[in-house]
Order: C-alpha cells, then sequence, then structure tokens
C-alpha cells in the first residue's frame, strides 16, 4: 500500500504531491512478505476445513447456536402471550376498580349527606337544651337574688329594730322584762 507524502513544494501556484514507493522487503518466487502472509493464512483454513474438519464443527455450533436462538425466541413469544394476558386481567381490573370507585364515592357522598343532616338536627337539639339551661340558669339566679334580697332585708330590718330597741330601751326599762322573766323560770 502506498502512502501519500505531501511536500509543501509550489509547482505552477499548486501543492504537488510527491509518492514514496512501498518498500515492503524481498521478494520470494514473485511474492513479497504480505503476500505469503496471504498464502500462509490461505494454506491454515485450508487445512482446517480438509483435515480438522472445522467446518462442520463451524456448522454444528452455528446450528446449536440456531436452536439456541429459537428457543430463546419461543420463550420469547410464550413471555409476550403471557404478558398480553396479564396486561388484559390488569385492564379488566383497572376497569373493576374504577367501578368500585365511582361506587365508593356514590357511598361517600350519601354518608356525607346524611352525616350532615344528622349534624343540623343535633345541632338544633343541642342549641334547644343549651337555651333551657341558660333558662334553667337565669331562673336559678333570680331565686338566689330573691333569697340574698330577703336575707340582705331581713338583716337591715334586723339591724334597724335592734338600733331602734337601742335607743327607745335603756337599762332601767329592761330591769321589769328581766325581772318577769326569771319569776317565770322559777
Amino acid at each position: 500500500m502506498t502512502q501519500p507524502v505531501v511536500a509543501p513544494e509550489a509547482v505552477g501556484g499548486t501543492v504537488a504531491e510527491t509518492r514514496v514507493p512501498d518498500d515492503h522487503g524481498p521478494y520470494l518466487l514473485g511474492l513479497n512478505a504480505e503476500g505469503w502472509v496471504y498464502v500462509g493464512i490461505s494454506i491454515f483454513f485450508v487445512i482446517a476445513v480438509v483435515w480438522l474438519r472445522a467446518h462442520r464443527t463451524l456448522t454444528d455450533g452455528l446450528d446449536a447456536r440456531i436452536a439456541a436462538t429459537r428457543k430463546t425466541l419461543d420463550d420469547a413469544e410464550a413471555i409476550r402471550k403471557e404478558a398480553e394476558a396479564v396486561l388484559a386481567g390488569a385492564k379488566r381490573q383497572q376497569l373493576a376498580s374504577a367501578n368500585d370507585a365511582a361506587a365508593i364515592v356514590e357511598q361517600a357522598r350519601t354518608e356525607a349527606a346524611q352525616l350532615i343532616a344528622k349534624a343540623q338536627d343535633d345541632s338544633r337539639e343541642l342549641v334547644i337544651r343549651r337555651e333551657q339551661m341558660a333558662r334553667d340558669r337565669i331562673g336559678a339566679a333570680e331565686r338566689s337574688a330573691v333569697s340574698d334580697l330577703r336575707a340582705a332585708a331581713a338583716a337591715a330590718a334586723a339591724m334597724a329594730a335592734q338600733e331602734l330597741i337601742a335607743d327607745q330601751h335603756d337599762a332601767a326599762a329592761d330591769k321589769p322584762m328581766i325581772d318577769t322573766a326569771i319569776r317565770a323560770l322559777n
């Protein structure tokens, strides 16, 4: 094979290319070293095919590889069919799940409406009970206030009576009452 060597010599305004001749050494029977390599490889292949029956080994190996590839393809086809069956089952299950989900959502809406109605009823009852409790507390507070006012009025009346009696009665006026009380005890 020849390798072009570019020499930067300008010949008429262009760059000229010079080639170096291939030099692969000596020749024997008209063949150089490269030719003898081809002859050696050719002889090797002829011996391998004829004497070592390499072609039979190669064909047996290729046949075994073809059989293995066919088995792999058959396995792949079986796996594909199984995957299609699984996919169809998954699609059916997804559809059933979607229907179940819709039913669950509808049931949840119904239950939510019932819970809202019950909560409204419960809140009305709670308001009524709280109003009654407030009325009861107000009544109790009124009774307590009336009782406290009566007690305060009684205490004020007693104080006023005590002060009136203390102002109008002295020790001399009390002596005949004490004497009468003592005689009544005997």
